[in-house]
């Protein structure tokens, strides 16, 4: 049987973001196997509170060991590792030291009130879609058969740049598959 396949945001704009992501990506490796990383991108900040600082944006496909194949477990484990780097929620779209996002997990669909999947606005964002189309291209949207490349192809790309900033682990290789 194939483990299934969770696809995770990572961002970052306050404090060390390149070490936040890094550290971050680690901690995903205790969840599963990493099969596949994009590279880092600078971004500009979409929404909140005006003034703050450029992001840095990953996605990670995650395998999910056993036990964290259930979306609410996993979104529970990701949460886990945001507050261990110090993440407090107070205000949407705010400044954060740590965001981890479950963007998909295999094709399920599933929107309750603690967990929407595919993530709601994920096929609006070019922030989320230039290192996913890099990291799982062959990835489409279970309701709309879309794929993140094609949606990418309708949105702006300004404010959006690949870093030369590695993993920097052994175990953080950009592709592992």
């Amino acid at each position: 049987m194939t483990p299934p396949l969770a696809l995770v945001a990572l961002g970052s704009n306050l404090g060390d973001p390149a070490a936040r992501l890094r550290a971050a990506r680690s901690d995903l490796a205790e969840l599963g196997r990493i099969a596949r990383s994009s590279s880092i991108y600078r971004t500009a900040p979409v929404g909140g509170p005006p003034g703050q600082p450029d992001y840095l944006n990953a996605v990670v496909a995650l395998e999910p060991r056993l036990g964290l194949a259930e979306p609410r477990s996993l979104l529970g484990a990701l949460h886990e590792i945001e507050r261990r780097h110090g993440r407090l929620r107070r205000l949407r779209w705010e400044a954060r030291v740590l965001d981890l996002d479950l963007l998909a997990l295999d094709e399920l669909v599933r929107e309750e009130p603690e967990i929407t999947l595919p993530h709601p606005r994920m096929m609006e964002r070019s922030f989320v879609l230039v290192p996913l189309c890099e990291a799982v291209p062959e990835w489409r949207h279970p309701l709309t058969r879309e794929s993140a490349c094609e949606a990418l192809a309708r949105l702006p790309m300004e404010g959006i740049e690949r870093t030369v900033l590695g993993w920097g682990d052994s175990r953080a290789r950009r592709a592992e598959t």
